[in-house]
Parts: C-alpha cells; sequence; structure tokens
C-alpha cells in the first residue's frame, strides 16, 4: 500500500504496536471501505467516536454549511454563535445543575482544563483516580491514569495523585462474591486513599462511569452513590470522564445517568461531534465562574465548523432515538454472546453497557489472561470483514463499540462472526 509507505517513511508510528492492514478509503454509517475495495462492518468506531455513523448527511451538511460563513475567529478572542449555541445544547442535555462548557479540541485537553478548573474552585490540588482508568496522553491525563502500560516512559508523572482500587468484579482484589460487596469494598477504599494516600488537600475524585480502556468495566449500580456520599462528607468535587462513554454509547445520553447521581464538572469528546474534532468540560455555575482572566484558553477550542456538527449530532441523537437504539442492539449482543462464558473456556466474562461491550479472554480457570487470543479474534475477525478493538489492562478484551445506527440484522452478523471465530479458536486450544 502507497500510504503505508508514506507512513513509514514520514509518519511517527513507532509507538504503534501494529496497524491493522487496512488503507481506509471511506465510510457511511456502520461500513468502512479499503482502498483495494473491501466492505468492513465497523465495530469500533474510530474508539468509540462516529456514533451517528460515518458520514451522518445530517451532521455532514451542517458542517459544510459552516464552512462557507466561518471556519476560525478563535472562540476565546470573539463571540462565536456556533459556539454559544452548542454551550446552550449542553447545559440542555447535561445531568443535574451543569450548565457552564469550556470548548477544547480533544478529551485529554478537556481533562486538563476540568483538572485547573477544580483546583480554582477548591483551592486545593490533589487528585484521586482508579486503578485500570485511562484519561488521556497529555501529562496530567496520563498522570490519572491508573494503568502502567499506558504510562511507559511518561514519568516521573504529576504529583498530588492518588489510586483507589476501581470497581472490577471478574478481577475484585477482595475476592467479593457479588458485585455489589465488590462496589462497596471498593469504595471504602476510595476513602482509605483519601485518607492515607493525600495530604489531606484532595480537589477531586476523576472517573468513567465506564472504563472503557481498562477493559469496559461496568461498576455496579451502587458504586457511585457510595463514592458520591464519600466525597460530599469531604467537600471534594466528582469529575465524571464521559469521554467515551458519552453522547448515547450506553444507552442513555451520559453513562453516569444510569447511576443516579451528578457530577461538579463533566468531561466529553469522541462522540460529541461524529467525528469532527472537538472536547469539552461542563460544570456547575459557581464552579465554572471560580476562572479568572488568564486561567485558560484555547486557540482552535470551539470551532465553529466542529461547533456545527456537534449540534446537528445531538439532533440526530434526539430525533433517531441513538441511545435507545444502543439499549436495544447492546441487549441483543449481551443476550447472545454472554452464554458463552459457560460453553467456552477461552471466554472468562461478557460484560458492557449498550453499545459498549466487551469479552475478556482467559487462558484457564485461573484467569490467566488470553491476550494472543485476543489479538488472533481481531485478525480472524477481521478477515471475516469485521473490524473490532481490543483492550483492558492485559490487552485481552475483545471491545465491540459499533455506531449506534447499527441495526437489528447487523448485530445478528456480530453475534454470528464474532461467535464462530470465538468457538472456533477454542477449540484449536
Amino acid at each position: 500500500m502507497q500510504t503505508q509507505k508514506l507512513y513509514d517513511e514520514y509518519m511517527i508510528t513507532s509507538m504503534v504496536p501494529g496497524f491493522e492492514p487496512v488503507e481506509v478509503e471511506s465510510a457511511l454509517g456502520t461500513r468502512m471501505r479499503s482502498s483495494d475495495g473491501q466492505e468492513y462492518l465497523d465495530c469500533f468506531s474510530g474508539i468509540s467516536v462516529c456514533n451517528a455513523g460515518h458520514g451522518h448527511p445530517k451532521v455532514m451538511a451542517a458542517a459544510k454549511a459552516q464552512i462557507d460563513k466561518l471556519v476560525h475567529c478563535c472562540t476565546y478572542v470573539y463571540y462565536n454563535p456556533m459556539a454559544g449555541r452548542l454551550a446552550e445544547a449542553l447545559a440542555r442535555i447535561t445531568p443535574g445543575s451543569l450548565r457552564k462548557s469550556f470548548f477544547g479540541n480533544s478529551g485529554a485537553e478537556a481533562i486538563e482544563g476540568a483538572l485547573r478548573l477544580a483546583r480554582h474552585y477548591t483551592g486545593r490540588d490533589e487528585f484521586v483516580a482508579l486503578t485500570h482508568s485511562f484519561h488521556g496522553r497529555t501529562y496530567a491525563a496520563l498522570s490519572l491514569t491508573g494503568n502502567s502500560a499506558r504510562k511507559h516512559s511518561g514519568g516521573p508523572f504529576m504529583p498530588g495523585v492518588s489510586f483507589a482500587p476501581a470497581p472490577y468484579f471478574y478481577r475484585c482484589p477482595f475476592g467479593s462474591k457479588t458485585e455489589a460487596e465488590c462496589a462497596e469494598r471498593s469504595a471504602e477504599q476510595l476513602a482509605r486513599a483519601i485518607q492515607f494516600q493525600s495530604s489531606g488537600n484532595v480537589a477531586a475524585f476523576v472517573a468513567e462511569p465506564v472504563l472503557g480502556e481498562g477493559g469496559i468495566l461496568v461498576p455496579h449500580e451502587s458504586y457511585f452513590k457510595l463514592v458520591r456520599e464519600i466525597l460530599a462528607e469531604r467537600d471534594i468535587l466528582f469529575i465524571c470522564d464521559e469521554v467515551q462513554s458519552g453522547f448515547g454509547r450506553t444507552g442513555k445520553l451520559f453513562a453516569i445517568e444510569h447511576y443516579d447521581v451528578e457530577p461538579e464538572i463533566m468531561t466529553m469528546a469522541k462522540g460529541i461531534a461524529d467525528g469532527f474534532p472537538l472536547g469539552a468540560f461542563i460544570a456547575r455555575p459557581d464552579v465554572a465562574d471560580s476562572f479568572t482572566p488568564g486561567s485558560h484558553l484555547s486557540t482552535f477550542g470551539g470551532n465553529p465548523v466542529s461547533c456545527a456538527a456537534a449540534l446537528a449530532n445531538i439532533d440526530v441523537m434526539r430525533d433517531e432515538k441513538l441511545p435507545e437504539n444502543a439499549a436495544a442492539r447492546g441487549q441483543q449482543l449481551m443476550d447472545a454472546l454472554k452464554p458463552l462464558e459457560n460453553e467456552l473456556t477461552l471466554v472468562g466474562e461478557v460484560r458492557g453497557r449498550g453499545l459498549m461491550i466487551g469479552l475478556e479472554l482467559v487462558e484457564d480457570a485461573d484467569k490467566t489472561p488470553a491476550a494472543a487470543a485476543a489479538k488472533e479474534v481481531k485478525k480472524r475477525c477481521r478477515e471475516a470483514g469485521m473490524l473490532i478493538g481490543v483492550g483492558g489492562t492485559f490487552a485481552n478484551v475483545v471491545r465491540l463499540q459499533p455506531p449506534l445506527v447499527l441495526d437489528e440484522a447487523e448485530a445478528a452478523q456480530i453475534i454470528d462472526t464474532l461467535s464462530k471465530v470465538l468457538r472456533d479458536l477454542n477449540g484449536s486450544l
């Protein structure tokens, strides 16, 4: 492939362990097409980005119309109508009292800005995050990431960050017999991390409501309520990282809505504009207004074209009921794939919410991570015309995060293809 040669000669790719041998020429809806004419069912959405599907006509039309009017003005020097309208829309659709937004270009930028805002509001400078978490590749975001594989050669990291165990029931460090017990013990350890690992100067707790890169870890329904109580007692903010789980991915517009708790600050990116680069954090007005002149800025943040795409994307989410479709198609997938836990030694656990699903692969009853098998599953699925992801702390979790426009027949195709690949591989082990 000519593009591969260009990558090899002119792009920094040495940090990538291996590319999919697919040169993407075009994409529409749930389908991607390569330059050699091969069509693939996309079950990864550019890492959970194209939630409304590739090239949704309403999103594309909004972006094209905005290009003819204004591409850039700097949203934090001049008044940008698209940014104002998007901020109003986000205040309307996000949970609780979240109201005022700041726009950047990515999820990592959103996290960095949210941390800075928490420091300004509280006057404190420490944070607590979760093991198995991932919050981005910039300095502070990576400092909060509880996964050593993502932090390789990046340290020393930001001081003042403590970690509490993620409520990861399949590998619960407490040997809990139920998800509820694991959640309770994990929350208790959060309180202990604040008490014994910090200097008592914690500004905020940062967590994903569903941990994506950590392996699609879904906390028990009680976890964030317990966390909320712990934080309230200590006057600590909750920064909810919805970069990967937001915009309909889990069956609700935002994943934290499954837990009926309200954060003080929430970060967003990925699915916010259906592929156009945009990130944001939103906060309660009293928290947001703690910024003072010079506290923060972004040259390209709130780009008019990306904001126009995001506004259209929000309309599509509502009009086409994409969160509801994610819930229905996710249930279809879970109902069919969950029995594989009992059928195949290779499948340790199937878990997820909506169209954010992970299958953790193991080698034996001791739950030895099967990273090589996950890599092979990805290869065989690609050869069968389906693109999936692989992640997790041990690189042994098959990830299904297709566009939310996935229909029933396409979900059945995923089930058939993945089940066959897993059964064939399990039989050869």
